[in-house]
């Protein structure tokens, strides 16, 4: 990347489009305008995937609740672009059983049996209607609070465990098609030219790569205002005037252990005021969110208010009474802002969730679209929308949907996938499938580089599954530059259960060994990764998450347990 900016400097370049900001959003939008032969510049000002799409609640859903508020367009939409995603990433994107689990006395405008059944034919039939949703329901109802009464429904959607992963995918299919891309770079100002209001045009940017502190000139045709929540600070910087397009809404999350009888089923209820919240499975823990709560405070660094926890944590107790857990369980609280459409006066919930193009043709700067709203599962479809804003006739994509059959043979891949990975870099196969799961057939590629050199065969740390090689090719492949960008999101091992500063400061060591970084960089590295995983994910001091005991079912070192292959 640090090369990449420097060519950048040291010539005046001209691109057809720049897109600011590095979210799922603003990688796909890069990624489609690549496709239609735009050369295009991606910007993001810290890593790519760090903002809002990190902080999500990792699904990727039709929207059951938009159903409430009548959103049939969204929901469609949404049905398609989960399907596609099944069907092209699916060894990151997988389906998901989902439990409806509303109190007799339910706050839902599903307000009966009846109209909940109805709701969910149709959701399942718009999605293609192939698979069915089975389960086993008994370990979710021995731990329900039986004094409350509760209807339970069963459905299906699906489940991106590492988004973060699917933007680096993408990140890197629009690098191998001819995105320049630059992450750490900061939008200083938009530049224009014309004098009045009505007739400005955009002429390109002017940015600081704030690695090495220079600032440089680009020039483009058109540029996309991809930053999510931080869309009317960019606007607002390079002295465009525009109505306030953003209404931020912070949503929190907080990370839980497994607990005896835990459902494996993502469960969909009600929060102890009738918000809707999520408690689902996730990275070998719980995730439960989220909350709803305006913010308008600058989005760098949003902060899970106490109030916030209080009462994500109490939702989960009345939903599990008998789990065991209590505040001191919660490893990791972290929060994010949904850039939603402002809307002053109207309740968050009933805010539509669609994405929206503004056009600042009208505020003197022609050739600027800002992006407002979207979510992980349309990420593709808003892009297609903004390539089509920019003068594209973009096709539909043609429906695919994912088939019971079809699930069975992805997974069947990914084992096969993972046998290879296993024989070639000479480790355990289980370590393998883990490895396959994170990068599919590009694990192979890994597994190559790792049968060469020892120490891109070593594990990150003592009882981790995952390789110094894959650090080494996000570097390469994928745009990392700082170790925070390989651990937190290329190879977001530092977001397990049991990543400790200890784990930090072995895969620094192994990971600079290997980059050549000496031993200045990697103190000064290591020191940057803790205080960013501090500031995102907040773990609690005293949870198990900080021993290297609570990785369950990982092997203790990657070269003592038998090879199986």
């Amino acid at each position: 990347m640090v090369d990449v900016s420097s060519s950048i400097q040291s010539k005046d370049q001209s691109f057809d489009v720049l897109v600011i900001g590095g979210g799922i959003n603003g990688v796909a939008i890069a990624r489609e305008c690549a496709q239609w032969s735009k050369r295009t510049l991606l910007v993001e000002q810290n890593d790519f995937s760090s903002g809002t799409t990190s902080r999500s609640t990792r699904i990727i859903h039709g929207g059951l609740r938009y159903l409430e508020h009548a959103e049939i367009g969204l929901v469609r939409e949404s049905l398609r672009e989960r399907e596609r995603l099944l069907t092209q990433s699916p060894h990151l994107v997988r389906p998901l059983q989902f439990l409806l689990a509303l109190p007799k006395k339910s706050h839902s405008l599903l307000r009966s049996s009846l109209s909940i059944r109805t709701g969910l034919w149709l959701y399942h039939r718009w999605a293609g209607g192939k698979r069915g949703c089975c389960g086993d329901l008994s370990a979710f109802e021995r731990q329900l609070d039986k004094g409350n009464g509760w209807s339970i429904y069963s459905y299906e959607d699906a489940q991106c465990e590492f988004p973060e992963r699917l933007v680096a995918e993408w990140l890197a299919e629009s690098m191998a098609t001819g995105v320049v891309v630059c992450n750490h770079t900061r939008l200083l100002e938009i530049t224009r030219e014309g004098g009045s209001q009505k007739s400005g045009r955009v002429t390109g940017a002017r940015l600081r790569d704030l690695i090495s502190g220079q600032e440089y000139f680009v020039r483009a045709k058109n540029v996309v205002n991809a930053t999510g929540p931080w869309a009317d600070a960019v606007i607002g910087a390079s002295g465009i005037s525009t109505p306030r397009m953003i209404g931020g809404v912070r949503g929190s999350h907080l990370v839980l252990p497994k607990f005896a009888g835990a459902p494996e089923q993502a469960i969909y209820s009600e929060a102890i005021d009738g918000r809707p919240i999520f408690v689902i499975p996730w990275n070998h823990q719980l995730l439960v969110g989220t909350s709803e709560v305006s913010d308008s405070n600058v989005p760098d660094n949003p902060q899970p208010s106490a109030q916030e926890l209080d009462y994500l944590f109490q939702s989960f107790a009345r939903l599990f009474p008998h789990s065991g857990l209590t505040t001191a369980d919660i490893r990791y609280s972290f929060a994010g802002i949904r850039p939603l459409p402002f809307a002053p006066g109207k309740a968050s919930s009933a805010i539509t969730r669609k994405h929206l193009l503004h056009d600042h043709s009208d505020d003197g700067a022609a050739g600027l679209i800002s992006v407002i709203g979207g979510k992980l599962t349309t990420a593709a479809s808003l892009a297609r929308d903004v390539v089509r804003k920019l003068g594209v006739d973009v096709p539909e994509p043609v429906n695919v949907f994912a088939s019971p059959a079809g699930e069975e043979d992805v997974q069947s891949t990914v084992r096969q996938w993972a046998r290879l990975v296993a024989c070639k870099a000479k480790i355990p196969e289980g370590c393998a499938q883990a490895i396959a799961e994170w990068h599919g057939r590009h694990a192979l590629a890994i597994a190559h580089a790792a049968s060469l050199d020892e120490r891109l065969r070593e594990p990150l740390c003592q009882h981790s599954c995952h390789l110094v090689a894959e650090a080494v090719e996000a570097v390469a492949h994928e745009a990392a530059v700082t170790l925070g960008d390989i651990l937190l999101r290329r190879v977001p091992v530092a977001l397990g259960a049991c990543w400790s500063e200890d784990c930090s400061r072995e895969a620094a060591a192994k990971i600079g060994g290997a980059l050549g970084w000496d031993q200045a960089r990697v103190h000064l590295e290591l020191l940057r990764l803790e205080e960013e995983r501090t500031a995102f994910l907040h773990p609690s001091p005293g949870s198990p998450a900080n021993s290297p005991q609570s990785c369950a079912g990982r092997p203790s070192s990657l070269h003592s347990t038998t090879q199986d292959s």
